[in-house]
């Protein structure tokens, strides 16, 4: 199985141009455990798979590591970005159709190594059913909700997979243990990413994030989007943001005129060969 990996400030897939590698749709999940596991496989949070698309450039879809579906990855879409633009570096801007929905993507600049691009998120999903949220309320905008571990305040919203936001002071506490808590709580149907936002200023977040099916990852597409959204209907952050993680930032933009996200960042190339999957 031929693969190439990419990453986005740690957060790591392993690109599958199914015309190329393909696997059994019956054994899918089982070839990403495999293949994403650390010691034993290449590693890596998720695989990408590439495919054609009717709609679009390209296709994709993504598996966590844990063999789960995923419904969008702001990291992943401009990963595949990258993987397309290396194999024609005349289109730097793209259409990507992922979950069905259709995301523009440009290369602002790069090289071989290293690429620094911008994506579409999409609008933001407040709405508790449609995040979705077991709860009476409509909208959960830091409120408190009651999880298996006692009420929280949290902000719950969809950038086109579940979120979940927490505000904190600092994060000298296991947020990893908590991450994986509410991550798997039953008011949550289809699971939920979840996001610790700690306020530098209306311009900077900090952000530790724990991504459903992937774990602590270093970064997230959406997870940084989901936290400035938060902020922003919290009223301490601005439409424009830095949001800073362990090994850099990311940029996003919620625009007031369209309600899309915008998401900039890197994206690295990191390796390519092939996988022994029996």
């Amino acid at each position: 199985m031929h693969f190439t990996k990419y990453q986005a400030l740690g957060n790591d897939f392993l690109v599958v141009d199914t015309s190329r590698s393909r696997v059994p749709s019956r054994r899918r999940s089982e070839f990403v455990v495999e293949i994403c596991r650390r010691r034993t496989g290449v590693g890596g949070d998720g695989v990408l798979f590439l495919s054609k698309s009717r709609r679009a450039d390209a296709k994709v879809e993504i598996v966590n590591g844990d063999g789960s579906p995923a419904e969008k990855s702001g990291n992943g879409l401009r990963s595949i970005a990258m993987h397309l633009w290396l194999k024609n570096k005349r289109r730097k801007t793209l259409s990507l159709e992922m979950n069905r929905e259709l995301h523009k993507v440009d290369i602002l600049e790069g090289n071989t190594s290293l690429a620094n691009i911008r994506t579409d998120l999409g609008k933001p999903e407040f709405e508790a059913a449609k995040v979705p949220v077991k709860t009476d309320a409509r909208t959960l905008l830091n409120s408190p909700l009651k999880l298996e571990g006692g009420k929280i305040p949290v902000t719950c919203l969809a950038i086109g997979n579940p979120h979940t936001v927490l505000i904190v002071d600092d994060f000298d506490f296991n947020w990893q243990e908590l991450g994986a808590e509410i991550e798997k709580d039953k008011v949550f149907p289809n699971q939920t990413n979840v996001e610790f936002v700690k306020a530098v200023s209306r311009r900077k977040l900090r952000v530790a994030d724990w991504e459903r099916g992937a774990g602590a990852t270093g970064s997230s597409g959406t997870g940084a989007a989901a936290a400035v959204c938060a902020g922003v209907m919290a009223g301490f952050a601005d439409r424009q943001c830095q949001v800073q993680f362990e090994r850099g930032s990311l940029f996003v933009h919620w625009n007031p005129d369209t309600d899309h996200i915008e998401l900039t960042g890197p994206v690295g190339r990191v390796a390519e060969g092939e996988f022994t999957f029996v």
